[in-house]
């Protein structure tokens, strides 16, 4: 499967199982919190506010226009903080954030 493919299909099994666990919220963030200049925006939302409102669609703009896609991430330990300080217990989503980071950390 193209790198691109992959990435659209984990984009779709985040956002599904976010969804599944009422992760995904109908309100966006401020426009002062979309703007934080802290990673993953630490300082203005949760981390599953940022990856609803800032990683995936970034990451689809990044396919949809075929711009070269990050060499390397580390995510995984970012979501399982969030999953460890939260009522949530889906391993699913930590296999998709290790499958993410391995996938952008393959060099093309």
């Amino acid at each position: 499967m193209h790198r691109y493919q992959q990435l659209h299909q984990l984009l779709l099994d985040i956002e599904a199982e976010m969804r599944a666990w009422s992760l995904w919220t109908a309100v966006s963030p401020s426009p002062e919190a979309l703007s934080s200049q802290q990673p993953f925006c630490v300082d203005t939302m949760h981390f599953w506010e940022w990856v609803q409102w800032l990683m995936l669609p970034r990451f689809q703009v990044m396919i949809d226009s075929r711009q070269p896609l990050p060499n390397g991430s580390n995510m995984l330990p970012m979501a399982e903080q969030a999953l460890l300080h939260s009522k949530v217990k889906s391993s699913k989503l930590l296999d998709y954030f290790a499958e993410l980071d391995q996938l952008l950390s393959v060099q093309h």
